[in-house]
């Protein structure tokens, strides 16, 4: 180990409070961009130049950067430390109370980043705190769900109500009450009767023929407020006869939780927050999925920060592009709906002519109605 590497290692050691007596021993030392990053990880735990100067720094438990911390120590450490750092978390900050005692998990109000940590964190819950850790983050889907759900399912509905009838002759598929009302105007007083202009036939090929929604979702821990979105999404969609959802979850490994949309408490417990990001392989996954890709949608919920294989990547998103999927990117959102991800690959996904954009949850029916319909998506740039 070289003097550099033995400065830096006391340097993190001792704390920012020590800088000055580093700088006497060697006037040219200063921290590289990884050992700055190890340095606030760990400052916002064990203390630093922040709380020396008695800023406050540090991780109370509706701190914003809650999320964006425990993806960094992830990426920074161990698996081990990580384990370490989290309970160290818990037992300075304020959170061992939190998560112990079930009568304050009951009286806190739903918050979004609150639930992200404690999705975050699910593990570390002890048992008799899991039931009500899980009674709250039920009700932040419960909020979500009354923002989305009555407009998602109109949106979708009026995205494709044209096409479920058919003009193609069949009794057994004629849908009366649409006939009906379509053909009021034609009664006929003298026969007592409504003669109809036009019969309306169910469109059976397209009901088995139904639209194939994939949400492909990052589940490293920077993602934990798009996860809350994007799980009540496809639980809403999960209900919806005329949509057929998948939901894979990836980080280094792929997880199919499609069979949990029907609740959406259950699909987020199936999401394990951390761990590196391989979009590749998840990409590579999703594939195997589509059946029909001119009635498929794909949408890649990521920051974009790929570990995995960027040529690859690219390249497969740009063959299910023309192979006919409608092809979409939500970037990740936190901290009360503001963007995070990976600005230089955003912008190569953007050069393949594939929308790539973060989306506010509140427009997240807008822009589905818009894709059912083949709409231009420029405006949710």
């Amino acid at each position: 180990m070289d003097t550099q590497q033995k400065l830096t290692r006391w340097r993190l050691i001792l704390g920012a409070q020590t800088d000055s007596e580093f700088q006497k021993l060697d006037p040219d030392f200063k921290l590289d961009r990884r050992s700055l990053a190890l340095d606030a990880a760990l400052a916002a735990v064990y203390g630093g130049i922040g709380e020396a100067a008695g800023s406050g720094a540090g991780l109370g438990p509706s701190h914003p950067q809650i999320t964006k911390w425990l993806k960094d120590i992830r990426s920074l450490f161990d698996p081990d430390l990580v384990k370490v750092i989290q309970q160290d978390a818990i037992e300075r900050k304020g959170w061992k109370q939190l998560l112990m005692e079930p009568e304050l998990l009951e009286q806190l109000e739903p918050d979004l980043e609150m639930a992200s940590v404690l999705l975050t964190l699910k593990d570390l819950i002890p048992a008799k705190s899991k039931d009500q850790a899980r009674a709250y983050i039920r009700k932040i889907v419960e909020l979500i769900n009354r923002q989305l759900a009555s407009q998602l399912q109109r949106c979708v509905h009026a995205a494709l109500a044209k096409q479920e009838h058919s003009p193609l002759s069949s009794a057994a598929a004629i849908d009366f009450p649409y006939t009906v009302r379509k053909n009021l105007k034609h009664y006929s007083p003298a026969l007592q009767t409504i003669v109809p202009e036009r019969v309306y036939f169910f469109d059976r090929k397209q009901k088995s023929n139904r639209w194939h929604v994939i949400l492909d979702i990052d589940q490293s821990g920077s993602m934990s407020s798009s996860i809350l979105y994007s799980s009540v999404t496809a639980c809403i969609l999960a209900s919806m006869n005329a949509v057929r959802t998948h939901v894979v979850a990836f980080d280094t490994t792929i997880v199919d939780l499609s069979e949990l949309c029907s609740d959406p408490v259950e699909l987020l417990y199936g999401f394990q927050l951390g761990g590196g990001t391989d979009i590749h392989k998840s990409v590579k996954y999703c594939e195997q999925l589509i059946e029909e890709p001119n009635k498929t949608i794909f949408f890649l919920i990521s920051d974009l920060d790929e570990g995995g294989n960027h040529a690859g990547l690219l390249h497969r998103l740009q063959a299910m592009k023309e192979s006919g999927v409608t092809v979409i990117c939500l970037l990740a959102i936190q901290d009360g709906g503001k963007p995070y991800y990976n600005q230089d690959m955003a912008q190569r996904v953007a050069n393949l002519a594939i929308p790539c954009f973060a989306c506010t949850p509140q427009r997240l029916p807008e822009l589905l109605q818009a894709v059912f319909q083949k709409q231009d998506l420029a405006r949710f740039g």
